[in-house]
């Protein structure tokens, strides 16, 4: 996963939740050195009985703010849906400094 252009990440889950495993993964994707300098990490643990529904939520370097549901998609399909915008920075990045 293309974490580079991330400036804020916001993950919210059930750790005993379908979800769990999706938001672990995505949580443990992001280098630790980059969520030390360049991006902001913050998650919200909700149980079981709260009203709260789990939630990935991303705000990328272009300010742009990308949302999803964690127990809805596989890992690889919340990867993709975060790598296409990260994708279409990285063209932005390559043809600008070129």
């Amino acid at each position: 996963m293309i974490t580079k252009y991330f400036t804020k990440v916001y993950v919210r889950f059930n750790p005993f939740g379908k979800e769990a495993k999706n938001a672990r993964l995505f949580l443990s994707s992001i280098p630790p050195l980059q969520r030390t300098t360049n991006t902001q990490v913050s998650h919200e643990i909700i149980s079981g009985s709260s009203t709260g529904s789990p939630l990935l939520r991303v705000t990328f370097r272009d300010k742009t703010e990308m949302e999803l549901d964690p127990s809805k998609l596989s890992f690889k399909e919340v990867s993709n849906y975060f790598d296409g915008h990260s994708r279409k920075l990285q063209i932005k990045d390559v043809t600008e400094n070129q």
